[in-house]
């Protein structure tokens, strides 16, 4: 009927709750970027109106002479190398580690099948500093019988991989929950082996799991700051975190110098994020298909 068209050809208004959800989205938003924004804005601030607080001034200059200073006092660029290979090789090691272990998870039944996916699970909700004096008081040990465990890259990976790996089979074996099992079965049917399946037909259409997974692993690990402190002391191991705290204690009073020194720290965890964002979020929700 005429009425019926009109009426279906007329656009829907939305109501005002998504509106309202809408505006809180936004706000939520705008909180949390601000602190972002005012780090980027006073690391190019002059240090005088930084701590005066004129930080919205009129004719606003830049000063990029703040980033060539931090550099000059602190060798960000040995952090920064020092991280992308304790952090790369843990998120190698973690999610290699966390896709053998969620697969068997998710496709066999053994006992202690459940009993090991709750406690995988829980340790997600145990502070890691409760575990700091019985691991440290293991790496002294591990010293003193001869094998350098403390101030080394291989230390950290190894920790950092142990604390790590947890949240990534929790992520993977969600994705591999809702893999179909028919999959494998066609490809074991026509000769392949289960590790065959596994690596030619399960492993590719994973890859938006493992992308996930290899992001997650690498955010944690680039931002743990209390371990690295603690179990190395030489520039030649630490992290970004820790050279971001040792140059804060030396330039307390130069909040300039110490945006700046944050904004250079995050760069790297912005690009690893933008770069893996479509199949990180692919990854984190494909969980919730099925299972």
């Amino acid at each position: 009927m005429p009425g019926e068209v009109g009426r279906r050809r007329a656009p829907a208004r939305r109501p005002g709750k998504a509106w309202a959800l809408d505006l809180l989205v936004w706000a939520i938003v705008a909180i949390t970027l601000a602190p972002i924004a005012f780090m980027g804005y006073a690391s190019l601030s002059d240090y005088d109106d930084v701590v005066a607080g004129h930080l919205v001034e009129a004719g606003f200059s830049p000063h990029w002479s703040n980033y060539r200073e931090m550099w000059i006092n602190v060798d960000f660029l040995a952090f920064l190398r020092n991280s992308l290979i304790i952090c790369g090789l843990t998120t190698v090691l973690s999610t290699a580690l966390a896709a053998m272990a969620a697969y068997a998870l998710a496709r066999f039944r053994f006992r202690g099948n459940d009993a090991f996916g709750v406690a995988v699970s829980t340790t997600q909700v145990i502070p890691g500093m409760l575990f700091f004096l019985p691991l440290y008081m293991l790496y002294v040990q591990i010293d003193d019988a001869g094998v350098p465990m403390m101030n080394t890259f291989h230390g950290m990976i190894l920790l950092y991989t142990a604390m790590f790996t947890p949240a990534g089979i929790w992520i993977m074996r969600s994705f591999f929950v809702s893999l179909p099992r028919e999959l494998e079965e066609a490809a074991i049917v026509d000769g392949c082996s289960r590790l065959g399946a596994f690596v030619r037909i399960v492993l590719p259409i994973s890859a938006p799991g493992l992308i996930a997974t290899a992001s997650f692993v690498f955010l944690l690990a680039w931002d743990e700051v209390f371990f690295a402190w603690v179990l190395t002391s030489s520039p030649d191991v630490q992290t970004v975190p820790v050279g971001l705290r040792l140059y804060m204690g030396q330039h307390a009073t130069r909040y300039d110098l110490m945006m700046a020194a944050a904004v250079v720290s995050v760069i790297p965890v912005l690009l690893a994020f933008f770069a893996s964002q479509r199949w990180f979020i692919k990854g984190l929700t494909a969980g919730a298909v099925k299972g």
